[in-house]
């Protein structure tokens, strides 16, 4: 069995909770499909899918910015 998986997202959307500035965020992330070599090669081995977050910590919601990739890794827990 692997010891982790790494997938690649892309964010499609960001969301603010309210219109309180230090209110969380919805983030939503969707496989990669092209624009490069490596976003083709991530596309054949994951089609399809998504992630959804909901953020209540503003700075930890900072990194997501719509139209931006991300790569998920995935670890067993121990």
């Amino acid at each position: 069995m692997p010891e982790k998986t790494r997938a690649k997202f892309y964010c499609c959307s960001v969301t603010l909770f309210s219109s309180d500035p230090g209110a969380g965020k919805a983030v939503k992330l969707q496989p990669v499909t092209s624009g490069s070599e490596e976003n083709r090669e991530f596309w054949k081995y994951t089609p399809s899918g998504s992630i959804e977050l909901s953020i209540s910590n503003p700075e930890a919601a900072k990194i997501f910015e719509p139209g931006r990739e991300y790569y998920v890794d995935f670890t067993p827990a121990q």
